[in-house]
């Protein structure tokens, strides 16, 4: 501190982390789970392994190395003005051996003023509380996926197929090309915000806006397939984003007895790709968790034009080439295509540009009631593949074949596609694709746009005078809801939740829950 009103402070040091795993599979057959889980097995099992070329077990060892070197000087003027800044300086085995690629110097600066303790602001401390203007410009950067590690060439071992089983030596094979080049995913980061208290803080305001230049992003690039590897990771894509944050705290009434006030959050968030090294294909661009194309959001969702039913109710499809798609013709549907895509209907992003919470807590004497919604606005959401060429007595049918193509003349008052009967199947022999393909198509598409009560929980903090206890100092009962409904949403969905996405049979539906807690103080 220097004549008491510079404050600097500086701090600088470095990390060294070397982490080693070793990782293993071990298949144990002949396990009695139910029997004292003694192992139990048969020798011909063995002979089964090296017959399949099999692994009995396996075991990996890994090994991540991270050096940096930081500096961090902080400087404060009277405490009104400050100014930080922070430079570290990495590297990573992870990463390509090109010096340029393994280490990477990062930096942000930032500073602040605290108007509110500038001599001039006590004019208006009976409508202002507290004023903070801020900024911050930097670059920060990652080294990826921990599971990207191809900045050198990969050779694995493996057992190679041999004429019999009693024959057989490991071998070698490259499992990832060498990528020498491969280095961090930057970031560059401008920040700009206030934060305001109005009326002795009955009214709190915080607000930023961002813009974000994201460049060399790690992911697949589709290659010609030299050195034997089709897909390979790399510095594959460009990103530009920008969007606000904004935060309202109010107290609204505050009396002896009661008390009301309210929280809104609010945020909004748009992603561009300004370049990407590679291309999906069809059925990757149509699925509903978004996927990635140039000059389009990050996650966006395309889908195939749809042009009603036909006269026996099978859904048909026209392309902007004027290309017509019907049952005669669902064998022209290539869902691996790459190149001819130009045909899909851009949807919006699956991810919601919008999205926020506003919540209220009431207290009245010893009882309190908090009231707590969220939202999101802006994205399109695919709904469930629900439609096939034939369905079994296992597959549960949706509420949408209430509605569904029964008699000639349906196509004009329905879109929802016949049941294909046994003879039509033969007759028409490329249906599923025509039905994948309906799934996938501008109809099966619903706005993302909901409101969800999140949470309603009252607490009831019981009287000291009702606890005979010396022990006992606290004793409140709560009974909180969480998920119990959503205020709204769009009809479309019919019953499917706006924030539910499938993955591969292990996801789980947002669940409604009903808490009674007990708490207690001594």
């Amino acid at each position: 501190m220097f004549d008491e009103k510079h404050i600097l402070d500086f701090f600088g040091g470095m990390e060294l982390n070397v982490v080693r795993r070793t990782s293993n599979w071990f298949r144990g057959v002949g396990m009695q789970y139910e029997n004292g889980e003694k192992g139990y097995f048969n020798y011909l099992t063995f002979k089964k392994y090296r017959e399949d070329n099999t692994d009995y077990y396996t075991l990996n060892n890994t090994i991540s190395k991270n050096l940096a070197f930081f500096a961090n000087p902080n400087y404060s003027y009277k405490g009104r003005y400050n100014l930080s800044g922070t430079l570290r300086y990495e590297g990573s085995n992870r990463l390509g051996k090109s010096r340029s690629a393994r280490w990477l110097p990062t930096w942000n600066i930032s500073g602040a003023w605290n108007a509110h303790e500038e001599n001039f602001f006590e004019s208006f401390e009976k409508v202002l509380s507290h004023l903070k203007l801020r900024g911050s410009y930097s670059l920060t950067a990652e080294a990826g996926p921990a599971w990207v590690a191809n900045s050198k060439v990969i050779i694995t071992s493996y057992s190679p197929w041999r004429p019999g089983a009693s024959h057989g030596e490991p071998g070698l094979e490259i499992s990832e090309l060498e990528n020498s080049e491969l280095t961090y995913e930057k970031k560059h980061e401008l920040d700009v915000g206030i934060d305001v208290g109005f009326l002795n803080n009955r009214i709190n305001l915080v607000f930023d806006y961002y813009k974000r230049n994201m460049f060399d992003l790690i992911g697949y690039v589709t290659t010609q397939g030299v050195g034997g590897v089709i897909n390979k990771m790399a510095n594959t894509a460009d990103m530009k984003s920008h969007g606000v944050e904004f935060t309202l705290s109010t107290k609204n009434i505050k009396t002896q007895d009661f008390t009301w006030s309210t929280d809104f959050t609010f945020s909004y968030n748009r992603t561009y790709i300004t370049s990407l090294k590679t291309q999906g294909n069809l059925l990757s661009l149509l699925k509903g968790e978004g996927y990635p194309r140039e000059g389009f959001e990050h996650r966006s969702l395309f889908s195939i034009p749809f042009t009603g039913l036909d006269d026996e109710g099978f859904p048909t499809f026209t392309f902007s080439d004027g290309t017509k798609i019907t049952k005669a013709n669902y064998g022209d549907l290539d869902f691996q295509e790459r190149e001819k895509l130009d045909f899909l209907k851009y949807e919006g992003p699956a991810e919601p540009p919008y999205t926020g919470g506003f919540g209220n807590i009431f207290s009245y004497k010893r009882w309190t009631l908090n009231i707590f919604m969220t939202y999101a606005f802006g994205n399109k959401i695919r709904l469930d593949p629900v439609f096939f060429d034939s369905y079994t007595d296992m597959d549960a049918t949706p509420k949408d074949f209430i509605n569904r193509w029964i008699l000639p003349g349906d196509e004009n008052i329905t879109t929802i596609p016949v049941i294909a009967s046994a003879r039509q199947r033969r007759i028409y022999g490329n249906l599923q694709r025509g039905y994948n393909a309906y799934n996938y198509s501008t109809e099966r598409i619903a706005k993302g746009d909901f409101i969800r009560m999140k949470e309603i929980s009252l607490t009831y903090d019981i009287p000291q005078e009702w606890i005979r206890s010396s022990a006992l100092k606290k004793l409140s009962l709560k009974l909180q809801s969480t998920n119990p409904f959503l205020v709204y949403s769009d009809s479309k969905l019919n019953g499917q939740d706006p924030e539910f996405f499938r993955s591969g049979g292990v996801a789980v539906p947002m669940a409604q829950q009903f808490t009674f807690t007990l708490r207690a103080g001594f």
